[in-house]
């Protein structure tokens, strides 16, 4: 089993290293690391030599004054390589840059010169380094007005703001699942590699990409809609967008009733993709779920019975619930890296209709089971 650090184990890559690094519980051991260590010789220490494996994330991506990104960033790598001298530890490092190397930038220089340090000192003591050179990634939980231009465009959208384009162009784009895949290769191989060039896995102009999210909106918020899809760019896209929605006052989502002397009839979903539909029942008492998803959507809609249905990001403690009654029929959509749960709360049977977008595949089920 590799013991793993990831400084920035906080920050957006390193949330999604960590929570990916998770599904391997028999293959790797996840050590602790918390951004003050850097200030702490002993921890830094203790942290290094603790480790088989260290991926260098940690980073400041803006600041008013760029002096102070340049200085941090270099001194971050400086702080690691001082501490690996001093414990004599050898760890495979694998460390974080980005093609903004490539501009004639403060924050390019500083992430190069990191990169730089770490990659002459594993020379020195011949152990592997592995230096990422990575274009701008997007992906769910990033930090709007700061990680990505994405993240920003998806906060506004679903928060009733309407996005500007300080610079529109082409940019080349990478989903975090996608890049954080390729580390997992990297951790495994354990190869020496000085600068490792991700290649992009989209080529968007900007514009494109913000008339994509004002779809979406329209779609979903408008029209309660699943839009069309039309390749896995535009999924990882939507499913992004998703994960910015406030779950708390959005969901859960009534119905509308068409009530006649026959009875009612309710559409449940509309939708310009393909997927899966069921229904189940449950007994009094019983919890059904459990699990999460990384790249399914999904749709949960009570039509008869009493039920709470709990969501938990699984990185966090904070649990979600919503109670969803059948007299007045409604749903909730599971956002990905939300582990989640439906329970029959009332004294008769639960029916709850379930769509998908892709059928279950039990070879690659995309599906993990932890408690909420």
């Amino acid at each position: 089993m590799k013991k793993i650090g990831i400084t920035g184990q906080f920050g957006f890559v390193g949330r999604h290293l960590s929570n990916n690094l998770g599904l391997f519980p028999t293959e790797f051991q996840q050590i602790h690391f918390d951004r003050s260590y850097f200030d702490d010789s002993n921890q830094l220490d203790a942290f290094v030599s603790d480790c088989d494996v260290i991926v260098h994330l940690a980073a400041l991506n803006r600041h008013d004054d760029e002096q102070v990104i340049y200085d941090t960033n270099i001194s971050l790598s400086e702080k690691l390589v001082a501490a690996f001298i001093r414990t004599g530890a050898k760890p495979h490092v694998l460390v974080s840059s980005s093609t903004q190397e490539e501009r004639d930038n403060v924050y390019g220089r500083s992430k190069k010169i990191g990169r730089e340090l770490l990659v002459n000192w594993a020379e020195k003591v011949d152990t592997q380094v592995t230096g990422f050179i990575i274009p701008n990634v997007f992906g769910a939980f990033g930090k709007p007005f700061y990680n990505s231009f994405i993240a920003t465009f998806c906060h506004q959208l679903t928060h009733g703001e309407q996005p500007t384009i300080a610079q529109d162009g082409q940019v080349q784009l990478i989903y975090v699942q996608e890049l954080v895949e390729q580390m997992l290769v990297e951790i495994r191989q354990a190869t020496f590699q000085a600068s490792l060039y991700i290649q992009a896995t989209a080529v968007k102009q900007v514009s494109t990409v913000l008339a994509l999210l004002q779809s979406f909106q329209k779609s979903y918020f408008e029209q309660g809609i699943v839009p069309v899809l039309a390749d896995k760019f535009e999924l990882d896209l939507f499913n992004t967008f998703c994960t910015f929605i406030d779950h708390r006052t959005y969901f859960p989502v009534k119905f509308q009733q068409h009530i006649d002397p026959r009875g009612m009839f309710v559409e449940v979903i509309r939708m310009g993709v393909r997927g899966q539909s069921s229904y189940s029942t449950t007994v009094p008492g019983i919890t059904r779920g459990n699990h999460f998803h990384t790249r399914k959507i999904e749709r949960f809609a009570v039509i008869k019975g009493k039920a709470l249905i709990q969501l938990r990001k699984i990185d966090s403690d904070v649990v979600l619930d919503f109670y969803l009654d059948g007299t007045e029929p409604a749903y909730v959509d599971m956002p990905i890296w939300y582990t989640h749960n439906i329970k029959n709360i009332g004294d008769d049977e639960l029916i709850t209709l379930f769509w998908i977008n892709e059928p279950y595949n039990p070879v690659d089920p995309d599906t993990y089971f932890v408690t909420v």
